[in-house]
């Protein structure tokens, strides 16, 4: 794999903990500014409609530049966000910081992964993206517990002041290792455009909405639900994001490696395990054990949906990627702020705090039937290239 992926790899990182590290501070940030859990959840949710605005805004922009220039502003903006929110006075400042932080993602591994998969052969391709993804399922796994350590520890600003220290270091990483490359030609908002046309890419997005949006329901309130269902002590929360981002690793390592092979087979076992794990977790969250089993599993049948999902927008967008990809990682992070606001709701209205892993069970489960859907419409129209194929031979026949 060619260096410059790495350099991808050490973005992913500081985007992948500064997204998922609020999930164990969300109590302590709740605390200190006097708001509800459930309206500290807001921090993800406007973190992620932020990525869905962002994703095809800052992509457009990025098309009147290189690739490289635009990978690199966009990791300054990450950079000026996480400041914002380290020394926000207030939760409506912290939530812009994070809004701000949040434009910066959706561009960064939308671009990214073009630049990855145009890195290798195409066969290649599905294994180049779960490489730079492997930056955020690292984050899970040392950024995010670290992150949640020292925020439970020393307080939560100092994790966001570190975090903007990470995409530093990520900005001249990429300054660094990733060549330069020419903006593409004929790189233009009508031509990005067209691949909105095909039903695939839209079946693919929709599936990524739903997908993802089962495991942000449950993980959004993993801390209050580990600590007040499971009775975790509060410092065990980190463990417990340990857990999950092994789970992500795994589970992006096997989707990188099996969407080259058996991709639609990979997401039908992906999405319905996810949604069998996602319910038989409102009873699991009871008992220590079976929950850190549950939060592994949910992190990697989640995030084994990344790779397949993201080549298969590629695959369908046809000479036109850059914007449908980005959109794609908006679309991961629609999932989650739908996710996180039902979940929200639902302890809002007293069902407690396993109700969204039902939430999440259930958006997992559509996302299954869509995956189905879109086989069902692939198989057809290829039986209809195959009769058009076949009657072409004999027509010309005819008019001989």
């Amino acid at each position: 794999m060619p260096l410059a992926l790495i350099a991808l790899a050490i973005g992913a990182f500081g985007i992948g903990t500064t997204e998922f590290v609020i999930m164990g501070l969300l109590p302590q940030i709740a605390g200190d500014y006097g708001v509800s859990i459930p309206n500290a959840g807001l921090l993800v949710t406007g973190y992620a409609l932020g990525v869905v605005i962002g994703a095809p805004l800052m992509t457009v922009l990025g098309t009147k530049i290189s690739r490289k220039t635009m990978l690199m502003l966009l990791m300054g903006l990450f950079v000026a966000g996480n400041l914002l929110s380290a020394f926000a006075p207030s939760f409506p400042v912290m939530l812009a910081g994070r809004i701000v932080t949040s434009l910066a993602h959706g561009a960064f591994f939308g671009i990214g992964s073009v630049v990855a998969a145009d890195l290798v052969a195409p066969q290649k391709k599905a294994g180049a993206i779960a490489t730079m993804f492997t930056g955020l399922t690292i984050a899970n796994i040392v950024g995010v517990p670290l992150g949640t350590f020292i925020g439970q520890a020393v307080g939560w600003r100092t994790t966001f002041a570190g975090v903007a220290v990470l995409g530093v270091i990520g900005l001249l990483g990429i300054a660094k290792l990733v060549p330069a490359m020419p903006r593409p030609e004929g790189a233009h908002l009508r031509r990005e455009l067209t691949a909105f046309r095909n039903p695939q890419v839209l079946l693919a997005m929709a599936m990524t909405v739903l997908g993802f949006g089962g495991v942000f329901a449950a993980i959004t309130y993993i801390a209050p639900m580990m600590t007040n269902v499971a009775g975790y002590a509060e410092g065990s929360v980190t463990w417990l994001l340990v857990l999950f981002g092994v789970g992500m690793f795994l589970g992006n390592l096997l989707g990188g490696r099996y969407a080259d092979r058996k991709l639609m087979p990979m997401l039908y076992t992906t999405l319905g395990g996810l949604a069998v794990v996602l319910a038989l977790f409102t009873l699991t969250a009871h008992n220590k054990v079976l929950a850190a089993i549950s939060v592994m599993l949910v992190g990697a049948l989640g995030f084994a949906t990344v790779p397949p999902l993201q080549k298969r927008v590629l695959d369908h967008a046809h000479g036109a990627p850059t914007l449908a990809s980005a959109v794609n990682i908006g679309a991961f992070n629609l999932g989650n702020a739908l996710a996180a606001w039902l979940g929200g709701m639902v302890i809002a209205a007293g069902l407690g705090y396993t109700a969204p892993n039902w939430v999440g069970a259930v958006l997992a489960a559509a996302a299954l039937l869509l995956a189905f859907w879109s086989a069902a419409l692939e198989r057809r129209d290829h039986t209809r290239e195959a009769l058009t194929a076949s009657a072409a031979p004999r027509h010309a026949a005819l008019r001989h």
